[in-house]
């Protein structure tokens, strides 16, 4: 099996350059000017030819809510957002906090045949918060980090022991860090637009005591851990001063986090319905800020579709989530390359090396010998997100009719075209 692309610019660590990938028996086997080969080629002329790209933070729905989405349309929207590898959270059903169903997704993701997957089990039984889960085993069957998503185990000594544990199979724990009883059924952000609306406020407070927690916990028992989605100004305060001390902390957020505000909840549209939820221009701009200088490692989506039914009810009774992963390369495209605060290469850094790094995953570079996971796209091509056209099956975005630049042309995994338009 061969495939070349040709003259495309490739994004490399180093910058950009204009080059030829030739890719045989699933792996980049030379880079160069003018290759040949008798193969299929893609014609990259006038496109960017990116590692692929890595979410680390989604939900596929399947075992358990298929009507959602399943492993199949979810691998479906990836490859069009232009991933070739999604790591899926464990908040299924039945949960996935044993290697049956860690065996289960990977099985899933060989018929369906599009993009990895790689099982992020639970970090607790059926995530109650209650007894540790057989993470040993999770491991042994393919999971490559654990958490709780979707919830925070509210039981310091049973997060000190799950890092411990988990530490010694070479796992992070990926924390999801909200004290949920000073959030108190709190569906947006607490601030102005709460009171003008009407609805329930969270304070940041309940996500930065569990986000310094968390990096105290890390930080005493000196392993590493990984914050999930955050949001809040304060929180990317508390991750700066944590990693000045040299603790083995990473951490993420979202595009939802670093365009929006929470003005969008005033039109009680429940697609802005997210958790956490969008906060205040502050935190915006923080989450900017530390994108910029690297206190945020990388860019994910929190993927989470929803059917019709589960958003199209009174906000306090909508779902939280949005669906992302078709979105995501664009719109950090057009509000941190095109704008300026980010170079290609350091979003393609942000998007798919730092993902790889930090969950020790195959990828994440162009090079030879290196798995022939590719993501191509046209800078150029300027249009509207419409939700209609979404190959997820969750159609739920804030984002729909907004004009972004950056459409994903080709999606390559293991040197085979996945994605192609």
């Amino acid at each position: 099996m061969k495939l070349l692309i040709k003259n495309g610019t490739l994004v490399l660590g180093g910058g950009e350059k204009k080059a030829d990938i030739l890719i045989e028996d699933g792996k980049i086997s030379k880079i160069g000017e003018n290759l040949t080969a008798d193969c299929k080629i893609v014609d990259a002329s006038g496109k960017h030819v990116l590692p692929g790209l890595i979410d680390m933070h989604v939900h596929l729905r399947e075992p358990g809510f298929e009507g959602k989405e399943d492993i199949e349309s979810g691998s479906k929207a990836a490859v069009a957002g232009g991933f070739t590898q999604v790591c899926c959270m464990p908040n299924t059903d039945p949960v996935c906090d044993n290697a049956v169903v860690v065996n289960y997704i990977k099985n899933r993701q060989r018929e369906v045949n599009l993009c990895k997957i790689n099982p992020i089990g639970a970090i607790t039984k059926g995530e109650s918060g209650a007894a540790m889960s057989d993470i040993g085993k999770m491991k042994k069957a393919g999971a490559v980090a654990i958490s709780d998503d979707g919830k925070s185990v509210m039981d310091s000594n049973i997060m000190r022991l799950a890092m411990e544990y988990a530490s010694g199979f070479g796992l992070k724990c990926l924390c999801h860090c909200e004290d949920i009883n000073l959030v108190d059924g709190g569906v947006v952000n607490e601030g102005y637009n709460s009171t003008l609306t009407g609805l329930k406020g969270s304070l940041r407070a309940a996500e930065d005591i569990m986000i310094a927690r968390d990096i105290a916990l890390a930080e005493s028992l000196n392993v590493p851990v990984h914050i999930c989605h955050v949001s809040t100004y304060s929180g990317v305060e508390i991750i700066r001063s944590a990693k000045k001390r040299g603790v083995k902390v990473t951490a993420e957020t979202c595009p939802h986090y670093f365009i929006l505000t929470d003005d969008i909840i005033t039109g009680f549209d429940t697609n802005t319905k997210v958790n956490p939820p969008v906060r205040e221009d502050k935190d915006r701009q923080a989450i900017i800020a530390g994108i910029k200088d690297g206190t945020l490692d990388c860019i994910v989506t929190d993927h989470a579709p929803h059917s019709l039914k589960d958003k199209q009810v009174e906000y306090n009774l909508a779902a939280f989530g949005i669906s992302g992963i078709e979105t995501s390369f664009a719109l950090s495209y057009t509000y941190l390359v095109k704008t300026g605060i980010l170079s290609l290469c350091e979003l393609s850094q942000k998007m798919s090396k730092a993902p790889a790094e930090i969950l020790n995953l195959e990828g994440g570079e162009l090079k030879a010998g290196a798995a022939a996971d590719i993501t191509v796209v046209d800078l150029n091509k300027k249009y509207r997100i419409d939700s209609n056209k979404f190959l997820s099956k969750g159609k739920n975005t804030p984002f729909n009719g907004f004009e972004v630049w950056g459409k994903v042309v080709c999606t390559i995994v293991d040197g085979e075209i996945k994605y192609e338009v």
